[in-house]
């Protein structure tokens, strides 16, 4: 049986939550805020495409106790999202067009691919996030420093839970398709998709807020030069190139540069077709953080520095 935990966790947020919610590092704010409004159509996009597997999960009780568990900690986290996105399209009311198109590409993958494809495209995702999320939770001291703890809290929730059920999404993956390869042959759909999405939301984002309250573009944040910009200012020279230029930091411009490279490598040996996430190392932070909510500590605002 699986192990994962449905924790329902009241949150609240309106229209005192900031866009720029982390002034300090706008990049890694917009990086947030971006993420919630993909989370949203995407968690939502998960459990309909999944939800269509249910009879072959049912066949086998652990398979349908790990489907039951994962989805309903993804239903969780697109609630969550939604009331973050709420507050930032009650402040923006054109942001509402972000979730709009990026929920109607997620319907039309869904009307054009079968259940095999989804399950592919959903484990090839999930698996980059356990060395994505390590990254930002082992140095969530620099990344969150001086950001609205709200915020904050929403955002290592889900990483935390995001890296809890690391193997959920390849597990129902090889019960829909033992065959490896197969998922290895949806790579390149599965990341130009998602980058489109991506970059729509950024452009509206653009578009709708006034550059002097993001400070940064969304667009060019989330576009695919994302890390080859971080390591742009790393290295012999980096520094000087960093510092004729103005403006904010990077996005991961306080993480060692050690921290980054090992993230680089395992997100690529996460797409290898006999990858399993479960073997990833993890960060010791979020067993912290399960024990806080277990021992009824108040989640929504929970420190991450």
């Amino acid at each position: 049986m699986t192990d994962l935990v449905v924790r329902k966790i009241r949150w609240d947020f309106d229209a005192t939550v900031p866009f720029l919610w982390q002034p300090a590092n706008p990049n890694f704010g917009m990086f947030c805020n971006a993420f919630t409004f993909i989370a949203v159509p995407f968690e939502r996009y998960l459990i309909k495409a999944l939800r269509q597997a249910q009879p072959d999960f049912d066949r086998s009780p652990a398979v349908a106790a790990e489907a039951d568990a994962f989805l309903r900690q993804e239903g969780q986290h697109a609630a969550a999202h939604r009331k973050h996105m709420a507050a930032l399209i009650t402040q923006y009311p054109g942001l509402e067009r972000a979730y709009v198109d990026a929920t109607a590409a997620f319907d039309d993958l869904i009307d054009g691919h079968p259940v095999q494809f989804h399950a592919c495209y959903i484990a090839n995702l999930e698996a980059t996030f356990t060395p994505l999320f390590k990254v930002i939770l082992d140095n969530r001291h620099s990344l969150f420093a001086g950001s609205d703890p709200r915020v904050a809290a929403l955002m290592t929730w889900h990483f935390v839970e995001e890296i809890e059920h690391r193997s959920s999404g390849l597990i129902l993956c090889n019960h829909l398709t033992p065959h490896r390869w197969y998922r290895a042959r949806h790579i390149r759909h599965t990341f130009r998709h998602i980058s489109e999405i991506a970059a729509a939301i950024g452009r509206t984002i653009d578009e709708v807020v006034p550059a002097e309250e993001r400070v940064v573009s969304a667009e060019e944040l989330m576009s695919a030069a994302l890390l080859v910009n971080e390591f742009k200012f790393r290295g012999p020279g980096g520094h000087r190139r960093r510092t004729r230029l103005s403006g904010p930091p990077t996005l991961f411009g306080s993480v060692p540069s050690g921290d980054l490279t090992r993230m680089v490598w395992r997100l690529a040996l996460s797409q290898m077709p006999y990858h399993d996430p479960a073997d990833q190392p993890l960060p010791d932070w979020a067993g912290t953080w399960m024990s806080e909510y277990d021992n009824g500590a108040d989640m929504t605002v929970f420190s991450a520095e």
